[in-house]
């Protein structure tokens, strides 16, 4: 995002398109980057970018970047130019997951939650366990509906196809595969997303739902309580094909 003659980048995990678009926006200085975990694809541009522009780099307290940051944790609140960030920890794709949300005068608020949430679906459990993940994913639920939904990757449709292989009768969950299908056919995104449409339709979000609590039990019946049921739904998408 950029305001004024200032820009923030979110998880580059190369530096190339950035630069690209600071060459092609003169006048305009990144000045800030966010960095929502420490993997690769979302660290991979940091060095060549703080050498570049000298941006200041915030990201997880708990995971180690390859660049000096500050390190943030749940609860902490920063200032962009107008914009104030808050932080929630999100652990479970990896231990020291955070995301970021605020709230821009007359727009709707925006999450960047990398790696946790996405469309359709979540984030697969690397370090974290099933019960870190559902935590996090109920405190991000609950942030406000019409929250715009900004993660790291287009995994949408396939993320919608194990989505109906739960709840192949949720109406919701069909007319958004067909508007998402539309939007790809036509080379254009799936994303953002309103936090509220993820409520109805993501099956990660769902998982305490009937008819996903059936789907799961059907296709495992150890899933007995809220964390193995979640736990049997991520390994189910994890071998769905």
């Amino acid at each position: 995002m950029h305001k004024d003659r200032h820009a923030l980048v979110v998880d580059p995990g190369d530096s190339a398109p950035v630069l690209a678009w600071m060459q092609s926006h003169p006048g305009v200085q990144l000045d800030t980057i966010l960095v929502t975990h420490h993997h690769a694809d979302h660290t991979g541009g940091l060095v060549e970018l703080v050498e570049r522009t000298g941006a200041r780099v915030l990201g997880p307290a708990m995971e180690k970047m390859p660049v000096m940051s500050q390190g943030l944790g749940h609860g902490d609140v920063f200032d962009w130019h107008e914009l104030t960030f808050e932080v929630h920890e999100v652990p479970g794709h990896t231990l020291g997951h955070i995301a970021f949300w605020t709230q821009a005068p007359d727009q709707d608020p925006v999450l960047f939650c990398g790696d946790t949430l996405f469309s359709g679906g979540c984030g697969r459990l690397f370090e974290g366990t099933p019960a870190q993940m559902l935590d996090s994913l109920d405190r991000l639920a609950a942030l406000p509906g019409h929250t715009r939904v900004c993660c790291a990757h287009e995994y949408t449709l396939s993320n919608l196809k194990f989505a109906l292989a739960v709840e192949p009768g949720n109406l919701a969950l069909i007319a958004h595969m067909g508007l998402c299908t539309r939007l790809r056919e036509q080379g254009l995104p799936t994303l953002p997303v309103a936090l509220h449409t993820e409520r109805a339709i993501n099956p990660f979000l769902r998982s305490r739902e009937p008819t996903v609590c059936s789907a799961v039990r059907l296709h495992n019946p150890q899933a007995v309580d809220e964390v193995s049921t979640f736990a049997v739904l991520r390994q189910w998408k994890n071998d769905f094909r």
